[in-house]
């Protein structure tokens, strides 16, 4: 008796603890799923402006370019987001015309980004690898300047 009373709690216990779980992923995917993250890219402006994600967390973000010039997305730091404007100042501040194959690569090219024509979707997975704030910034003439950045809290 005590033996089939042993079972029975252990059973119960074990399906509690299972119990209540849709299978969904609370941050957005499906377990083993980057969290996709839609953003529309307007004019002087990303769509969410803020998102919170934790270290080691990858996203899928889905930039959709609602405005009517191109926009780029540049992930990075304050300090890195800063050299790639310097950067991009001293290339002619665009990147009409520009091979990006073709182009020198030092450590500031490598910075996760995407440029997005008006109109147009772009995908680009990122894995938020350190803690501290981050940001994804638009560097095309004048948008960085007018605030054209989206806060990512790692």
């Amino acid at each position: 008796m005590k033996r089939a009373l042993a079972l029975v709690v252990a059973s119960a216990v074990t399906l509690a603890a299972c119990g209540g779980d849709d299978g969904s992923d609370p941050a957005g995917g499906s377990s083993g799923e980057p969290r996709t993250v839609e953003v529309s890219m307007t004019d002087m402006a990303y769509s969410p402006a803020s998102l919170d994600v934790a270290v080691g967390e990858t996203v899928r973000f889905v930039f959709r370019n609602d405005g009517a010039v191109r926009h780029e997305a540049v992930f990075g730091n304050q300090a890195e987001q800063e050299a790639h404007h310097e950067e991009m100042a001293e290339m002619g501040g665009s990147h009409d015309g520009m091979d990006m194959e073709s182009m020198p690569h030092d450590e500031m090219t490598e910075l996760h980004s995407v440029v997005v024509e008006p109109g147009e979707t772009v995908e680009l997975t990122h894995t938020f690898e350190t803690s501290g704030p981050m940001m994804v910034g638009c560097h095309e003439p004048g948008h960085w300047e007018a605030g054209m950045k989206m806060i990512i809290d790692v």
